[in-house]
């Protein structure tokens, strides 16, 4: 089925980051990236933009920081690779995610994000949304 709306996106993709930015290990990390980078998704539509140095996620390009690397994928792909069923580098090489920007710190970064798959695919069930489990 996926996400109805692109509030949703941003609900369960932007707050795995703000989960993130909250911590102990994780959070620190991200601020000394000195990343802004974001999500533009499709289908739904939805853009997350994750300015780490601040710990702010926001839902729009427009009247936000200029993001340092961009990644664009269908939503569906978004959500699979949070619950840990997408390999970034090689979803990158088949073109399944687009990417503009400065990627290589991007993917530096893609190990610290496994230690919130279970806390996302965990969000999900909490809120009765077993449909999106891959």
């Amino acid at each position: 089925m996926g996400f109805k709306d692109s509030a949703e996106v941003v609900k369960y993709i932007g707050g795995i980051f703000e989960t993130a930015f909250e911590d102990a290990e994780i959070g620190p990390k991200l601020v000394d990236s000195g990343l802004v980078f974001a999500f533009d998704f499709t289908e739904p539509a939805a853009v997350v933009v994750v300015d780490a140095v601040n710990k702010q996620v926001y839902d729009a390009f427009e009247g936000n920081p200029e993001p340092m690397a961009t990644m664009k994928m269908p939503a569906e792909t978004g959500n699979a690779y949070w619950q840990g069923k997408v390999n970034l580098p090689l979803a990158m090489a088949k073109k399944k995610i687009g990417v503009e920007g400065n990627v290589a710190s991007l993917l530096k970064l893609a190990p610290l994000g496994k230690k919130l798959f279970p806390v996302y695919v965990n969000n999900l069930k909490s809120d009765g949304r077993e449909d999106l489990l891959v």
